[in-house]
């Protein structure tokens, strides 16, 4: 790409310009406006067609380059990164589609059951003792009437730890407040008691996971979070009428 900007008009509305010039760039990017190996326009030229200063600019490439979307090369400049090379990412969950949720919901299937299995396999007496801290945690949270987000999220990432495998917390600790949806997704249970029931039924899953790994029954704890995650999909699933992922 040359330096000529005919694309990236001057920057008017208020914001964070760092911030809307690396939306502008990511879309071009992602769409392929701008292909793999292209090299972005030097640092005056960028300053002096979008109308910002040298440290916005040095800011957005940055961000740009953190999320994997360009690399930079000493003396040369900018370029954009090869796609296949980027990092994994699922965006912000500021105000999340439902379809993306299911999305993150079946992705976490796929990992979390088989994660279930080998803490049963290989946990500690230690590491069961920390799930079931984590599972009491739950217990005490409900029962002071909160939502038990946080201490949910304990409770999973007690599992994640118990593996034995420093990948598996990993994922869940990427993932973060995607892996309890109820946060950011509201369930048809819009009274205190209805919520309390539904947190009630979760726990209730919780607790038979907790045996199979505390028993070492592999398949008693792969199929325990399997029920368990399963459910939770479709509760979220109905919302959407039963269709997969929200779409027609």
């Amino acid at each position: 790409m040359s330096d000529k900007l005919t694309v990236l008009p001057p920057l008017h509305a208020p914001g964070n310009l760092a911030e809307q010039i690396v939306a502008r760039l990511s879309a071009d990017i992602r769409d392929g406006r701008l292909a793999a190996g292209a090299r972005l326009p030097t640092e005056q030229a960028l300053t002096s067609a979008l109308g910002v200063s040298r440290t916005v600019v040095r800011e957005a490439v940055a961000a740009l380059r953190a999320d994997g979307l360009v690399v930079t090369r000493r003396g040369s400049g900018a370029y954009v990164a090869d796609p296949a090379a980027g990092p994994f990412r699922i965006a912000a969950p500021h105000a999340p589609a439902l379809g993306d949720v299911l999305d993150v919901m079946e992705l976490r299937l796929a990992v979390e059951v088989e994660a279930a299995a080998l803490a049963a396999e290989r946990a500690s007496r230690r590491q069961i003792a920390a799930i079931r801290t984590a599972w009491r945690g739950i217990d005490r949270a409900l029962k002071r009437g909160e939502g038990a987000v946080e201490e949910d999220f304990a409770f999973h990432r007690a599992i994640a730890d118990a593996t034995g495998n420093r990948q598996f917390p990993r994922f869940l600790a990427f993932l973060g407040s995607h892996v309890i949806p109820r946060q950011s997704v509201r369930l048809s249970v819009d009274t205190p008691a209805g919520r309390r029931a539904y947190l009630e039924r979760i726990q209730h899953e919780h607790a038979r996971i907790v045996s199979g790994i505390s028993g070492h029954d592999a398949g008693e704890a792969r199929r325990a979070m399997r029920d368990h995650l399963t459910r939770s999909l479709e509760r979220y699933r109905n919302l959407t009428g039963g269709k997969k992922n929200g779409r027609r």
